[in-house]
C-alpha cells in the first residue's frame, strides 16, 4: 500500500508496480498425509504401578511440533481415532493417543454383548476418572523427559510450552477435568496449568452442580462437539451436552452440533447400535474445526482465528450443522 501511493505520487504507471504475491486463504484441511509416522510407547508410572501405553503421531523429521493429547472413550485404545492422529500430525502436530488400562479395550474383549455391555457401565466409574486424570499429567512428564533425552526417538521434537488436550466420551470428561471443570458441590480441581486449549468431544455436564458452577471459571479456550442424535448409555444426550457450552463464560468458547449425528460419529466406525447412515461431511468438519482451533490458539495463528470467528466454518458444515462461537 505504501508503495502504490508512492508510485501514484510520481506519476508511475500502476501497471509498473512490482509484484506482491498475495496470501493464499487459511485451508484447515491441506495437508501432506503421506509425511506422517507413528511411534508406540509405554509410559511407566512407579508411584502407581500402571503402564500406560501411547501411539505418538508426527510428521516425519518434525523438531519442536506443538503437543495434542488426546484420551479415547470407554473401551477404546490408543489404536483408535487415526482420522484425527493422521490429520493433526500431517498440520504439524505431535498427537499423542493415550490408552487408560481399566477403561480401554480390555474391558469389552472377548466377551458376550451382555456381559461386554454391563462392564463398560461399570467402567466408567470414579476410581477410572480419576486414573485417567493421573494417567494425562504422567504422560506429560515422561513426554518433557523424553524430549530433553538425546538419542531418544522424541528428542527435542516436541514443543512442550504449547499444549492441547482433546478426547471423547470418557476422554471428553477426562479433558474437561485437566482443562478446568469443576467438580461436585465443593468444586474439585484438577486442572494441569500446561494445557492450554481443549476440545471435548460428547462432552458431559455435571449432575451434582449447575454448568455455570462446573464450567464459569474455565480460563483456556474450549471447543465442544456434540450431535442432535450423540447419546451413550440413554443417560446422555444432546441437549445434556448443549449445556457445557452454555455454561462457559464468554471468550474463545465454541461449539458445534453436528446434525444427525450419532455417538460414534467422532471416532473411526459404527459403534453396535448405530441406527443413522454416517455422514462422511462429518469427519470433514471435525477435522476443519479443530485444526483451526488448534492453529489458532496454540499457534496464535490469526488467519485460523479469523476463520474460526467468521464465515470459514460455513464453507465446511451441512446446512443443518451448528456452530457456535462466544
Amino acid at each position: 500500500m505504501i508503495l502504490s501511493a508512492l508510485f501514484c505520487l510520481y506519476g508511475i504507471p500502476s501497471a509498473l508496480l512490482p509484484h506482491m504475491p498475495s496470501m493464499p486463504p487459511y485451508d484447515p484441511l491441506k495437508v501432506d498425509v503421506g509425511t506422517v509416522e507413528y511411534l508406540d510407547f509405554t509410559v511407566r508410572d512407579v508411584t502407581r504401578h500402571r503402564d500406560v501405553p501411547i501411539r505418538v503421531y508426527l510428521r516425519l523429521n518434525q523438531r519442536s511440533a506443538p503437543v495434542l493429547l488426546f484420551s479415547p472413550g470407554l473401551g477404546g485404545t490408543r489404536h483408535n481415532y487415526v482420522y484425527l492422529g493422521r490429520h493433526w500430525a500431517a498440520r504439524g502436530y505431535c498427537v499423542v493417543m493415550l490408552q487408560h488400562p481399566g477403561s480401554d479395550d480390555t474391558v469389552w474383549r472377548g466377551k458376550s454383548p451382555l456381559k461386554a455391555m454391563a462392564d463398560l457401565r461399570s467402567a466408567a466409574s470414579a476410581t477410572n476418572f480419576l486414573a485417567r486424570i493421573q494417567d494425562v499429567r504422567v504422560v506429560l512428564d515422561q513426554l518433557t523427559q523424553w524430549n530433553r533425552t538425546k538419542g531418544h526417538a522424541l528428542f527435542h521434537r516436541m514443543d512442550l510450552a504449547r499444549v492441547g488436550m482433546a478426547g471423547h466420551s470418557f476422554g471428553a470428561v477426562t479433558t474437561q477435568a485437566v482443562s478446568g471443570q469443576a467438580f461436585g458441590i465443593l468444586g474439585q480441581i484438577y486442572t494441569d496449568p500446561r494445557i492450554q486449549a481443549a476440545i471435548a468431544m460428547s462432552p458431559s455436564s455435571p449432575r451434582l452442580a449447575s454448568p455455570d458452577a462446573a464450567f464459569g471459571k474455565v480460563r483456556i479456550p474450549w471447543l465442544v462437539m456434540t450431535g442432535t442424535n450423540d447419546t451413550s448409555f440413554n443417560v446422555a444426550d444432546a441437549a445434556s451436552r448443549q449445556k457445557v457450552y452454555a455454561g462457559l463464560p464468554a471468550g474463545d468458547k465454541y461449539q458445534l452440533v453436528l446434525s444427525n449425528a450419532e455417538h460414534s460419529a467422532f471416532s473411526d466406525r459404527p459403534l453396535p447400535g448405530d441406527r443413522l447412515a454416517r455422514n462422511p461431511n462429518h469427519h470433514k468438519a471435525i477435522l476443519a474445526l479443530s485444526t483451526a482451533f488448534w492453529d489458532a490458539y496454540l499457534r496464535d495463528d490469526s488467519g485460523a482465528k479469523a476463520w474460526l470467528k467468521g464465515s470459514g466454518p460455513r464453507t465446511i458444515l451441512d446446512a443443518k450443522d451448528r456452530w457456535d462461537a462466544k
